[in-house]
């Protein structure tokens, strides 16, 4: 990678950030501030400790919910992907699932279990959970049977057989489900938040909205932003690359 190609995401971004204060200053109105008063306003929150409390309880959702969505969604696509009478028989269920809003399925969770934590778990797990099998259920179905067949001949175990056969087939799957549930999953947790909890980053942009304070609309919808990049370039990343160190 030459030293222009690691350059162009940094320009890209303050190519974008000079478009943005182009527009706000021609435009010159609160319902576009611009980026220094964004800045200003994330610097004040971060301040009085508003900005990491909300964000923290968004994250702490975010990492049940995502944590039981993928365990279970991944075991469950697994197990579709394997037996085709099973996936026969559980294909409808996941076409309805898939297709009931997400809007829907919270405000069930709520009325049936009322406005606690768990409901608010389990709302945004119901609706991650489809599209984490269906994901999965693909990459099994795609497992190359030669390769499962010559490790059952070398009398490979469960286990070995899972770490150096199946694992390395499935984890381009999982990694697909993994990057499109972290961008699904938050955006559905701040509707939870915003209907039934008191705390998180919806609840505070369901408060900013009502006040039409956009300055802290954009400075906490950044501040999130910028966490989940984070959690791509640290964790997401060197997962992938060690995963697929084995390739040229």
């Amino acid at each position: 990678m030459t030293a222009l190609q690691k350059l162009l995401p940094i320009l890209s971004l303050l190519a974008l950030i000079a478009i943005w204060e182009g527009v706000a200053v021609s435009v010159n109105s609160h319902v576009l501030p611009t980026p220094y008063s964004v800045a200003l306003v994330m610097w004040q929150a971060i301040g009085s400790g508003q900005l990491p409390y909300h964000l923290g309880m968004t994250l702490l959702r975010l990492a049940a919910s995502f944590t039981i969505a993928m365990l279970m969604g991944s075991a469950i696509g697994i197990v579709l992907g394997r037996n085709k009478r099973l996936n026969a028989f559980f294909d409808n269920w996941l076409v309805i699932f898939l297709n009931v809003p997400a809007l829907v399925t919270i405000i069930l969770c709520y009325v049936w279990l009322g406005l606690v934590e768990s409901a608010a778990i389990l709302a945004v797990v119901i609706n991650k959970l489809p599209n984490v099998i269906v994901t999965v259920r693909e990459g099994a179905r795609a497992l190359d049977q030669d390769l499962l067949d010559m490790a059952r001949c070398y009398g490979f175990s469960k286990r070995k057989m899972l770490r150096h056969v199946i694992w390395p087939q499935l984890h381009p799957f999982v990694m697909a489900a993994t990057r499109s549930g972290l961008a699904i999953i938050w955006k559905i947790i701040l509707v939870v938040e915003l209907l039934g909890r008191s705390n998180g980053m919806g609840y505070q942009l369901h408060l900013f909205f009502q006040l039409f304070d956009v300055a802290s609309i954009l400075a906490y919808t950044i501040a999130f932003v910028a966490v989940i990049q984070v959690i791509e370039i640290l964790i997401l990343k060197p997962l992938d690359n060690s995963a697929h160190r084995w390739r040229r």
